[in-house]
């Protein structure tokens, strides 16, 4: 199992920027897909970005590309994401998530606490 800690979230201005990182522990995530997810108050989790373990190929849902951008450090077991131009509806918990080992990075097994962002206008 791979453990899953977030970190980096907080208050930001819209139109602002924040990095958050996941550092993994357990196993070395070079072989796992991994993913950021977000979940606002009183609304189901979603989809931000996910990442391949294979090439490193990046997806995104549609109300964040252009401003986020996901990436990782197989040699620190750390994921990134660094959101620019930060909205009001990008509030909410941010979670990192990681796969099965080899798997596709549409599935995910493994997930950390979160942490909160908070856009304000």
């Amino acid at each position: 199992q791979v453990r899953l800690v977030e970190s980096g979230g907080g208050l930001v201005q819209a139109g602002g920027s924040l990095r958050l990182s996941c550092a993994t522990s357990g196993r070395t995530i070079s072989t796992y897909p991994m993913g950021w997810f977000r979940q606002a108050p009183g609304k189901e989790r979603r989809f931000v970005a996910s990442i391949s373990w294979r090439d490193s190929s990046t997806f995104y849902a549609d109300s964040v590309k252009g401003r986020f951008t996901i990436s990782r450090d197989n040699a620190k077991n750390t994921l990134y994401l660094q959101m620019d131009s930060l909205k009001l509806d990008d509030t909410g918990v941010y979670l990192c998530a990681a796969g099965t080992a080899r798997g596709l990075p549409t599935a995910f097994s493994s997930w950390g606490q979160g942490t909160q962002v908070t856009v304000s206008s």
